[in-house]
């Protein structure tokens, strides 16, 4: 296997320059004008002073700028460090304080996140990007940095916490090459429409894939279902990668059940379980094979997969829709009692384990906090909550600090929203612990009806109690307009939880 995507870029550089490489609005670049990009920032980079292992910052909306520095920084030895540019000023100064980069580039209606930096770093705003690039030579450095050094650190959403810093290493991100070819079925032939948030695994990783094949990337500036579904037919797109809620949007868009869609061959969903009707919907209209992920920025991405053939809508294999799949094979996986590190029975749930040359080389500056994440042994502690059947597939059941105690029973909210998630009136839904006189919590649904229908509290209370032990349903139900979520689409437990949020609500 190939341990560097440098070395896969200078492969498609050579050998098929004029192949399109990225698509961003109205510009196609091909690969070998692509790659001469990234010699020219790797040069761009050495010019103002950066040496191995500095750290290159890009606070931007997503565009081509974020995958030249990636492979520029390759090139140059440096660390590319995208920011999520939708967190407020003080969690800017704070990843800008802990990873202190040697360079910045912004956006220029971005720069007010700036605001509560005291030292910002050099900076180039993004208009002058092209012409601080252009001013180098497009003669490719030559360098090949060793598998282990670093390359990547994307900071975690702070869904649990305070945002860390993950950094991953070349070796690390070249499993997404072998994933792109082995279990996707993407290759120089392949469309890729990329439109999660560059800042992400699932952005900047998964944008990588077709990439990696030789293959064309679509990027879009972000999740517009008009224009993605236009995108589709205009690129004759193969490939996407969408969060349950975005496949969701692109269904509703005005007249898609008519647009041709038939060059789509895979569509790969993460982040949450499809939910059956949606699926069938889904099928008809796109006419593709579906196929769910499971995985972190600490593992480099995917680490669990469930190809098409086991998307069985209405048949009898219906039950693995609620499944994220199988280990890849490159992974060691185990479920273990979080308390005492022994492996659970077969069908009992357990904290998922991973250990792989994938996993992250740990987090920026916080040496403790890898400790407490990577076993002495290698295997990746993900805090996520699973059972495995017989079969071997994985279901998850929640993040353990997720979980809800009620009366002294665990309570994964997981479960409860799988079964609203059933209900044909429920478009989206999140379930978390309130705090209950006798039970000490209880559980409690936020629920977004779907566009014309008018579930009422009592019917969905009712829906869960015919499926799922009485101690498990939700005691309450509110309708909401729309669930707090991340930039990649992941619900925002952690802000349901804060008082005020739930007093709006009220």
């Amino acid at each position: 296997m190939e341990t560097n995507l440098l070395t896969l870029l200078r492969r498609h550089a050579a050998l098929t320059p004029d192949a399109p490489c990225l698509t961003f609005g109205d510009e196609t670049l091909s690969f070998a004008a692509f790659d001469a990009r990234a010699s020219r920032v790797a040069h761009a980079l050495a010019a103002q002073g950066l040496q191995a292992g500095d750290r290159v910052a890009i606070i931007a909306r997503n565009g081509p700028a974020q995958f030249e520095l990636f492979f520029g920084c390759a090139k140059a030895g440096a660390i590319c460090l995208p920011i999520n540019w939708r967190l407020a000023p003080r969690e800017i100064a704070g990843i800008l304080g802990d990873s202190t980069p040697a360079l910045l580039i912004v956006e220029e209606a971005l720069q007010g996140l700036l605001a509560e930096t005291l030292t910002p770093p050099a900076t180039i705003l993004l208009a002058e990007y092209p012409a601080w690039r252009d001013a180098e030579s497009p003669h490719d450095p030559g360098t090949l940095p060793a598998p282990e050094s670093p390359l990547l650190i994307l900071y975690t959403s702070g869904t649990t916490g305070l945002p860390k810093g993950v950094v991953l290493s070349h070796c690390n991100l070249s499993f997404l090459a072998q994933m792109a070819h082995e279990l996707w079925e993407m290759s120089a032939r392949s469309v890729n429409l990329v439109a999660s948030p560059l800042f992400h695994i699932g952005g900047i990783g998964y944008g990588l894939t077709a990439l990696s094949q030789g293959g064309h990337t679509v990027l879009m500036q972000q999740v517009v279902p008009a224009e993605i579904v236009a995108a589709i037919q205009t690129y004759r797109v193969t490939h996407g990668f969408f969060v349950p809620t975005v496949i969701q949007m692109l269904l509703e868009v005005p007249g898609v059940a008519e647009m041709d869609m038939s060059s789509i061959n895979r569509i790969v969903y993460g982040g949450a379980p499809i939910g059956e009707a949606v699926l069938k919907r889904a099928i008809t209209m796109l006419g593709c094979g579906f196929m769910s992920t499971y995985g972190m920025t600490e593992t480099a991405g995917t680490v669990i997969m469930m190809p098409p053939e086991d998307h069985d809508p209405g048949g009898p294999l219906a039950h693995r829709l609620r499944a994220c799949g199988r280990p890849m094979p490159w992974n060691e996986f185990a479920l273990v009692d979080p308390a005492t590190g022994e492996p659970v029975a077969v069908g009992e749930v357990g904290e998922i384990r991973i250990r792989s040359e994938a996993i992250m080389l740990g987090y920026w500056n916080k040496p403790a906090e890898t400790a407490k994440t990577i076993t002495p042994d290698g295997w990746m502690c993900t805090g996520d909550a699973a059972y495995q059947d017989a079969d071997g597939y994985v279901y998850i059941h929640d993040r353990f600090k997720d979980m809800i105690v009620s009366g002294g029973e665990n309570i994964y909210p997981t479960e409860i929203e799988n079964v609203l998630y059933d209900h044909p009136a429920v478009a989206a839904v999140a379930v978390i612990g309130v705090p209950h006189k006798r039970w000490g919590e209880t559980p409690m649904a936020f629920v977004v009806a779907r566009a014309g229908a008018m579930p009422t509290e009592a019917e969905l209370i009712a829906f869960t109690r015919a499926r799922l032990a009485h101690y498990k349903c939700p005691t309450a139900v509110a309708f909401v307009a729309a669930l707090p979520q991340n930039a990649s689409g992941k619900i925002l437990k952690k802000e349901m939880r804060d008082p005020r949020w739930l007093e709006e609500q009220a």
